[in-house]
């Protein structure tokens, strides 16, 4: 059931996917909390739509502070019906640097597991959620988590790990009866900050392009959103793939 959008939690809204939509919502009038680690990035959108508008906390997902930060914010920004996790990293890793793994999954699985179990227990304590306000917990997960990918071992793991684990916290919501949806957008190449500007991409897309995709996956309480239609084929064609054939595809590299 669709349910309007009235004010909205964003992580990792200082650049990319996140940025562009914490400002289509704030255009829109929606009440935002936004997150991320660079400040002079949050304050200028503050600045720009207002405090009573938006609302902002300087956070690092993968310190243990981050989740009563989150706290703080939701309750600034007062019972938010969406928390989206914008947050991640991604590096192709050829030599497998090993802190350069160990940080993608920080960010990638540590951060989230953070966030959004302290979202989900945070609801589960307020009254003002019930199974006619529900919140909508969403996570910017990726194509590459449907097969592990040679070039970037970590960040496809890792997006694969988000997605299981928004199918397990699906199944725990209604177990336990919890007032929350939760959302799975897989996005394939979006034009950001996180891949490297030197190397082509196949079937790139602009990030209001993404934004406008997330929107609507938002908006529509969406359980799994891919976007566009040639990801969703592909998705398809890599799951039709045998194991043993992937592994050995050794020109799949970009």
């Amino acid at each position: 059931m669709k349910q309007p959008i009235d004010s909205i939690v964003i992580i990792g809204a200082t650049s990319g996917i996140g940025r562009a939509v914490a400002e289509r919502f704030a255009k829109e009038g929606v009440r935002i909390g936004i997150a991320g680690r660079r400040e002079e990035r949050l304050r200028e959108l503050q600045e720009r739509y207002g405090a009573e508008r938006v609302a902002y906390r300087v956070m690092d997902v993968t310190q243990d502070d981050a989740a009563e930060r989150l706290v703080e914010l939701c309750e600034e920004v007062g019972e938010p019906d969406v928390l989206l996790y914008a947050s991640g990293i991604g590096r192709q890793n050829p030599e497998l640097e090993e802190e350069m793994e160990i940080g993608i999954i920080k960010t990638n699985c540590e951060g989230m597991v953070r966030i959004v179990d302290r979202f989900i227990n945070w609801v589960k304590r307020n009254p003002a959620y019930n199974d006619k306000h529900r919140a909508h917990v969403a996570v910017i997960s990726s194509l590459a988590g449907t097969k592990g990918m040679g070039p970037a071992p970590a960040y496809s793991a890792t997006k694969s790990m988000q997605s299981a684990y928004l199918v397990a916290l699906a199944q725990h919501i209604r177990m336990y009866h919890i007032p929350v949806t939760v959302g799975d957008i897989r996005p394939g190449f979006v034009a950001t900050e996180i891949l490297n500007p030197e190397k082509h991409y196949p079937m790139m897309m602009t990030v209001e392009e993404a934004a406008n995709h997330v929107t609507r996956s938002l908006v529509g309480r969406k359980r799994v959103t891919t976007f566009d239609w040639r990801y969703r084929l592909i998705g398809v064609l890599w799951r039709m793939i045998p194991r043993a054939l992937w592994e050995r595809m050794t020109f799949v590299r970009n």
